[in-house]
């Protein structure tokens, strides 16, 4: 317990005054120093503890500068504690109640979240669009939690919720007329989950942008290419967009022969060793298809093959199908031409 000075000189009380708080600074700046050169070496016990030194130096401190003024710190502090347990003795239930609103609120959200996760993570024929009704349940859920929770605090501290119902509903009549496009993000957001115009890992291209859909919310949707650019369109323009997984896809491989060649024995081999990569690839949904002659180009006769193929595998499909083609017709001695210009040389008149 410190004794009250009262018949200090004034002066020396501010050099004293001024020397705790210089002293209490340095210590702190060096401390914050040490920890961050040394944050690698240091262990975490003994940074907290440095803490709750420091923090008792500066209380030591408040309460020697607060006597040195004429200030009794412990009667201060006697009526602080006072006033503080008078008021969390009146006070108590509501705190409770709050502290219990909290944990089952969170309690409510983490369950949600743990089975919307489960039932994204479990593997079915539906997969993308339970996946991506969890996800937008999962948002909802948060949003709704967040009112609910606020309005029973409100109403266990006191505070009267009618009123303030209806204050929020003029509110969100205000907010709604001057938001018009945020309304229609939240109401074409809803129209594209519920119609299924696309599902969460989709692959879509909106206004010529192309990707995956890589997460759906009321007001935005993001989109990933292939190079990792990630875009964020807003859900009421959302519009036109091409959606690659909605049906099987078409692989299309065009090429050539040479003129000299005998088009009807070409067309033969490759019908007759093309549906092979039905066994050898697993995306293939039927066996290629060599529908004939497409045109007739400057340096050869162009051929089709044509395939269905599992959504959004084609490419692959197609490169795999080209160097089959290659492997074949040179297997065959079957010539693929490259382009090539006849000139022919007037004769001179003698």
């Amino acid at each position: 317990m410190f004794p009250t000075i009262i018949a200090v000189n004034i002066g020396l009380a501010t050099g004293v005054t001024v020397g705790i708080v210089l002293v209490l600074v340095g210590l702190f700046l060096a401390h914050r120093t040490l920890i961050e050169k040394k944050k690698d070496d240091i262990r975490q016990s003994f940074v907290m503890t440095s803490y709750v030194f420091l923090i008792a130096l500066m209380v030591v401190g408040i309460v020697i500068i607060l006597n040195l003024w004429g200030y009794d710190a412990t009667d201060m502090l006697g009526a602080l504690f006072q006033d503080t347990t008078l008021f969390l003795e009146e006070n108590m239930p509501r705190f409770i109640g709050v502290l219990v609103t909290l944990v089952v609120a969170l309690a409510v959200y983490k369950m949600i979240k743990i089975a919307l996760y489960r039932v994204g993570r479990k593997e079915s024929p539906n997969q993308r669009r339970k996946k991506t009704i969890a996800k937008i349940a999962l948002s909802v859920s948060k949003y709704f939690i967040v009112i609910i929770t606020t309005l029973v605090i409100l109403a266990i501290v006191g505070v009267n919720i009618g009123p303030a119902l209806a204050g929020l509903g003029i509110i969100g009549l205000v907010i709604g007329l001057g938001a018009q496009k945020f309304i229609n993000d939240l109401i074409s957001g809803l129209f594209i989950i519920f119609e299924h115009h696309f599902d969460v890992g989709d692959w879509v291209q909106i206004q010529g942008f192309s990707g995956e859909v890589t997460d759906i919310g009321l007001k935005t949707t993001k989109v990933k290419s292939f190079t990792g650019e990630v875009r964020i369109f807003n859900n009421g323009s959302v519009s036109p967009v091409s959606n690659f997984n909605m049906a099987d896809s078409l692989a299309i491989v065009n090429f050539s022969i040479a003129y000299k060649e005998n088009i009807a024995e070409a067309i033969e081999v490759l019908r007759e060793e093309l549906p092979k990569l039905r066994e050898e690839n697993e995306y293939l949904l039927e066996e290629p298809r060599v529908l004939g002659v497409t045109e007739l180009a400057d340096s050869g006769v162009n051929l089709r093959v044509v395939v269905k193929t599992v959504p959004m595998t084609q490419w692959g499909v197609e490169r795999l199908i080209r160097q089959r083609v290659k492997e074949i017709l040179d297997a065959n001695g079957i010539e693929i031409p490259f382009p090539q210009v006849v000139v022919h040389k007037p004769k001179m008149s003698e």
